[in-house]
C-alpha cells in the first residue's frame, strides 16, 4: 500500500510524528497499526491531553489524531494548541468539529472488537480534509494502514454513518434475535454461523435481490404465518421486528421480479 502513496503523489509519512488522543478500542488499534507501518506514534493519551509546549512526550507532533467519542471531539480539538494538523476518526461528525484547526477525518469502515486484535487492513476508510493538504495526509494515512480511502463530503456523513450502522450494528442485533429463537428450539448459535456467512458472501457477490432466498421470495405466505405464530408464542417482543423485516423483504423480492 505504501507504493500507492507515491503513485498518487501523496505526502511522505516516513518522518511524520503522530500523537493519538483516546485510549479506547480504536485509539489502541490505530496506535499499534501505525507503529507497525513505521510511523512515530505518541500515545494513545487520555482525553484532554495536548502536546506540551516544552520538549517532552508528544512535543512537536505533526498530526494529532482524536479517537474520542463524537461529542467529545470539539473539546478535545480546542485543547490542542495551533500547529499540528488535527484529525478525528468519527464517521458522522463533520470537519467543523475540529475548529479552529486545519484538519481531516479518517474513519475506518471496520468494526473494532472489545477483545482480540483489530483487523483494519483491507477495509475502506472515509476521508475528508479542510484543504487539499489535510485530505492528502488523511489519504496517505489510510494507505499506510492498509485501508482503501473513499472521499465522503460533510453533507453525506450522517447518511454514510447510518449505512455503516445498519450493515454492522443492526446485523448483530438481528443475529441476536435469530440466536434467541433458535435456542428455544434447542439449536445453538454455531449452527446459524455457516448460513450467515454464506448469506453475506452471496450478498457481496450477487447483490441483495439475487442473494435473497426463503419463503417470502417464493410467495409461501402460509409458512411465513407459521413462523410469525411461533415467534409470537416464544418471543412476542420480536414480532414487531419480524413484521417490519418481512415487509421490507417482500418489497425487495418484488423489486427482483420486476427487474
Amino acid at each position: 500500500m505504501w507504493e500507492l502513496e507515491r503513485e498518487a503523489n501523496l505526502p511522505d509519512l516516513t518522518r511524520l510524528r503522530c500523537a493519538i488522543v483516546g485510549p479506547g478500542r480504536l485509539g489502541r488499534a490505530l496506535a499499534a497499526a501505525l507503529r507497525e507501518a513505521g510511523l512515530e506514534v505518541d500515545g494513545p493519551h487520555g482525553r484532554g491531553w495536548a502536546p506540551p509546549a516544552k520538549p517532552g512526550v508528544g512535543a512537536g507532533a505533526d498530526v494529532v489524531l482524536l479517537c474520542v467519542p463524537d461529542d467529545a471531539i470539539p473539546d478535545a480539538a480546542r485543547a490542542i494548541a495551533p500547529g499540528p494538523l488535527v484529525g478525528h476518526c468519527s464517521g458522522s461528525r463533520t470537519l467543523a468539529a475540529l475548529a479552529p484547526h486545519a484538519g481531516f477525518s479518517l474513519h475506518p469502515l471496520m468494526s473494532v472488537p472489545a477483545e482480540g486484535p483489530a483487523r483494519l487492513a483491507g477495509a475502506f476508510a472515509a476521508v475528508a480534509g479542510t484543504d487539499a493538504r489535510a485530505e492528502a495526509v488523511a489519504t496517505a494515512l489510510a494507505y499506510r494502514l492498509g485501508l482503501a480511502p473513499v472521499a465522503v463530503a460533510d453533507a453525506d456523513r450522517a447518511a454514510y454513518h447510518a449505512a455503516a450502522s445498519i450493515a454492522s450494528n443492526f446485523l448483530v442485533t438481528l443475529e441476536a434475535a435469530a440466536e434467541r429463537l433458535a435456542a428455544s428450539a434447542g439449536v445453538e448459535r454455531a449452527a446459524l454461523v455457516p448460513l450467515v456467512r454464506a448469506t453475506v458472501e452471496n450478498w457481496a457477490t450477487l447483490g441483495p435481490e439475487r442473494a435473497l432466498t426463503g419463503p417470502l421470495v417464493r410467495g409461501d405466505e402460509a409458512t411465513v404465518e407459521r413462523q410469525r405464530a411461533a415467534l409470537a408464542e416464544r418471543a412476542p417482543e420480536l414480532v414487531e421486528l419480524f413484521d417490519a423485516l418481512a415487509g421490507a423483504t417482500r418489497a425487495l423480492a418484488r423489486a427482483e421480479v420486476a427487474a
